[in-house]
């Protein structure tokens, strides 16, 4: 459909890339003015992921435009060379470029032709699309996929409704980068054939490959958001990139934390995630050299305290047998509770606190959240408190409980109780654990004495007025 070139602006001095339209598709005075449509429209994009349009126009009844010169490689070559990317370095090169949709679609344009081909990593690895708009202005009315034999977009990435040839809408995009999202995740994409138009129609009628099947490793956050982007029918898809953004975003924050340590990309994403996902985060996570310059200088303070502890113990003391180490607990390890072992706790107001989304705080998925109600006055002022529980079924002694939580910031504890059933009254249940501030990654220890226990209880004693409490995963372990 196009040519680019590489120029030299000898005005301003610089390298440029100059995309020019083929001569038997400029002919076309409905084709043309599309396209000049579409070069005002992308040249109105102003986004750090978007490659800038600097000029547009013809010569000499050529049409063009002039775009920024990106020296680097395309997301395609940096897949080939180095196969499955890093989890969190695919999850930010999917953000990076959901947020380039997101301007795009705000000005009404749908790029149509969304593959790794099309996205440019410079030489600070930072993501930008290019080729907005291109496809979508070539296209014939009704058309659908094909024109004077050509293919429009790429079939591997083809969302099922541009290949059958029905209306595309920012939705198409979405289904595109979720097969973005699966190539950089596996190495590949999901569907091969011999033609292209078999490609198209796979991406129609054949379900897309387990994304876990062929990376393990890959989160069931991360492999549900593929699931959800690439539905088959726009009704079953994110039905908006900022939907999309918005679990990639925290997918990141978790597969970051999840791993400890990030690099690149990735790490760059991390600090410019809004702050109730970046505050999922570490500070070490998000801030590695920092992290390791002060662990550096911790351990270098460490070993100078040691050296005078040493010398001035051999100074005073004569040498004695070091102190006999106490025997380490087990560590601890996760209970495996029942899909229903969650319910709600509010024995002082009416009864029941949002019971329809317990599950969402042992489905093993961090998008997803079981919440409070807001109280405008807060806790204790509204009532003494609120809860969530756990059934164990078998009783058992337990460690620790982890909460993940995005609404954080809440006073909670842990309370437990034994029994066939749960008591109905929060002054029967007992305490086994201090009070703690929830974070967005809590770990809170728990001391049963000894004893074992069936129900455990999280029990929210302080939220501040006008928020809510949240969980969005409950982890017991014994």
């Amino acid at each position: 459909m196009s040519t680019v070139y590489r120029a030299f602006d000898e005005t301003l001095e610089r390298w440029v890339a100059i995309k020019i339209l083929q001569n038997e598709i400029a002919e076309d005075d409905d084709q043309l003015e599309r396209f000049r449509r579409e070069a005002r429209a992308v040249a109105r994009l102003n986004h750090p992921h978007v490659v800038t349009v600097i000029d547009a126009g013809e010569d000499q009844g050529c049409p063009y435009i002039v775009f920024e010169y990106i020296s680097g490689e395309t997301l395609k070559e940096r897949i080939r060379r180095l196969g499955r990317l890093p989890v969190p370095e695919a999850l930010a090169y999917a953000i990076e470029i959901a947020r380039a949709l997101q301007a795009a679609h705000a000005e009404k344009l749908v790029h149509r032709d969304v593959k790794p081909q099309n996205v440019l990593l410079d030489t600070d690895g930072r993501a930008k699309v290019t080729d907005f708009g291109i496809a979508r202005s070539l296209e014939g009315g009704g058309d659908g996929l094909t024109l004077a034999g050509r293919v429009l977009g790429t079939t591997d990435y083809v969302s099922p409704e541009q290949a059958l040839g029905h209306e595309v809408t920012p939705q198409s995009d979405i289904y595109s980068l979720g097969i973005v999202l699966y190539e950089m995740l596996t190495g590949d994409v999901p569907f091969r054939a011999d033609a292209p138009v078999a490609v198209a129609m796979k991406h129609v009628r054949e379900p897309l490959p387990d994304v876990q099947r062929a990376r393990p490793e890959v989160s069931a956050n991360t492999a549900a958001i593929v699931d959800h982007a690439t539905a088959k029918e726009t009704r079953n898809r994110y039905q908006s990139i900022e939907q999309m953004l918005v679990d990639l975003e925290g997918a990141l924050a978790l597969e970051a934390t999840r791993a400890g340590q990030t690099s690149g990309e990735a790490t760059t994403v991390l600090r410019a995630l809004p702050e109730d996902r970046r505050s999922w985060v570490p500070w070490r996570v998000r801030f590695p050299r920092r992290a390791a310059a002060l662990t550096l200088l911790a351990a270098a303070v460490a070993a100078v305290v040691v050296v005078v502890i040493v010398s001035r113990t051999h100074e005073s003391t004569p040498p004695t047998a070091p102190p006999t180490q106490p025997k380490g607990t087990p560590a601890p390890v996760a209970v495996q509770l029942a899909p229903d072992a969650a319910s709600d706790f509010d024995p002082l107001g009416d009864q029941a606190e949002h019971h329809t989304d317990v599950g969402n705080a042992i489905d093993h998925n961090a998008l997803t959240a079981w919440t409070t109600e807001t109280y405008d006055s807060g806790i204790p002022q509204t009532k003494a408190g609120v809860g969530l529980y756990v059934d164990t079924r078998n009783p058992l002694v337990a460690q620790r409980l982890d909460i993940i939580s995005r609404d954080s910031g809440y006073q909670a504890r842990v309370l437990a109780a034994a029994g066939d059933t749960p008591p109905p009254k929060v002054d029967d249940w007992t305490p086994v654990s201090d009070p703690v501030t929830v974070g967005s990654v809590t770990h809170i220890p728990i001391d049963t004495q000894g004893k074992s226990y069936r129900f455990y209880l999280v029990w929210i004693t302080r939220i501040d007025a006008g928020r809510s409490a949240g969980i969005n995963e409950l982890t017991l372990n014994r």
